[in-house]
């Protein structure tokens, strides 16, 4: 390798190190976080400075701080750690076919996804299965995900979507708050206290639009995942559209009760959704093929 060459590459020790000062802001928690003195802390980015021609961090009154150029040159190496990290892991797997990256959402993944996945496992243990939680969409590449629980409409770009199941939504509250408030008619829930998942800011409208009648609802509270949602409702702070097989434990143990027995199907839909240049991945094809499986097996419950 040529010496140009070898001074633009800096040992994995200093990288490693600067990743974890630049996360943690100290070279004191840096240095608990790799089992180090904070002396060699400094050292490894004091040479990596000096190799790179220019300063990584400045000092404020409660650790450090990444310059302009040392928080750009973070990012990258972020990535390149991350990948020589895979290597790692494929090397010593044996195939990088033993990888599936998935994307769930919080609550379908907790209440529906996970208790199911044994089954998968036990199929194919040899795939190595690694989750995250995102909401909404995101890029597949950039976050080094090869497939998302998705819910929403199928216009992910660049991706293919496949249809998994519907939803029923309907009012719930606390059974306090339903005690606390007489609902006279269906019209009557447009006068309390409305909760809503920020993505789906059309959904009381749609419910009221079903029945026909003309309102204009206001949340007084919004929360991003539906669990939130669900405790709000438990605390009593108002009246929530629930999907209502994510909330079945909360209903039969009583914790919530329909505020009014009227469910629409929600305009959202759950999908698989995976990046065309994935589509030739075993694992992604595997876990397509159980997920779909096991999609049809609960719809043919709920219809039962």
């Amino acid at each position: 390798m040529k010496s140009l060459q070898r001074r633009l590459l800096p040992s994995t020790t200093a990288l490693v190190t600067m990743d974890s000062v630049a996360r943690l802001g100290s070279f004191s928690a840096a240095a608990a976080e790799l089992n180090l003195t904070q002396g060699a802390i400094s050292r490894q980015i004091l040479a990596l400075e000096q190799q790179l021609g220019t300063p990584l961090f400045v000092r404020n009154g409660r650790g450090v701080d990444l310059t302009a150029r040392g928080e750009a040159f973070h990012k990258t190496i972020q990535t390149a750690l991350s990948l020589i990290q895979d290597a790692s892991l494929e090397a010593m797997t044996g195939s990088e076919d033993s990888r599936l990256n998935i994307a769930i959402l919080p609550t379908f993944g907790t209440r529906w996804l996970l208790p199911r996945i044994s089954s998968f496992v036990a199929l194919y243990p040899h795939i190595n299965l690694n989750f995250a939680t995102r909401i909404g969409q995101f890029d597949f590449q950039a976050e080094q995900l090869d497939a998302a629980i998705h819910i929403g409409k199928p216009n992910w770009p660049r991706a293919t979507c496949r249809f998994l199941m519907d939803e029923t939504v309907a009012p719930v509250c606390s059974p306090s708050f339903l005690k606390a408030h007489t609902i006279t008619g269906q019209d009557a829930l447009a006068t309390l206290p409305l909760i809503e998942m920020k993505s789906r800011p059309l959904a009381w409208d749609n419910w009221f639009a079903s029945l026909g009648i003309k309102a204009n609802p206001s949340a007084t509270m919004g929360f991003e995942q539906f669990m939130n949602v669900a405790q709000a409702c438990i605390a009593g702070l108002g009246v929530a559209l629930m999907p209502l097989f994510l909330i079945k434990p909360e209903l039969e143990s009583g914790q919530l009760v329909l505020a009014s027995a009227h469910s629409v199907k929600s305009q959202s839909s759950y999908y698989l959704v995976s990046p065309d240049d994935k589509r030739a991945s075993k694992p992604l094809i595997a876990f397509t093929q159980w997920l779909l499986q096991e999609v049809e097996t609960f719809r043919a419950s709920t219809c039962d």
